[in-house]
């Protein structure tokens, strides 16, 4: 579970990292997804993180 985590943290931070330049630089629809896709991943991201400091907590 705690892989899980850390690849739940990762990839959260990496399609932050992209989205949040690309909502800005892209065209009108493609931005609200890149948009959407910052959002999923800060979800991603808190997710990971609860599992990695509170490992029993969806359990």
């Amino acid at each position: 579970m705690l892989a899980l985590s850390f690849v739940l943290i990762g990839g959260g931070l990496l399609v932050t990292a992209w989205g949040l330049p690309a909502a800005h630089r892209l065209r009108r629809p493609w931005g609200a997804v890149a948009a959407l896709a910052v959002l999923g991943g800060v979800v991603s991201a808190l997710t990971g993180v609860l599992l990695a400091v509170v490992p029993h907590f969806f359990g």
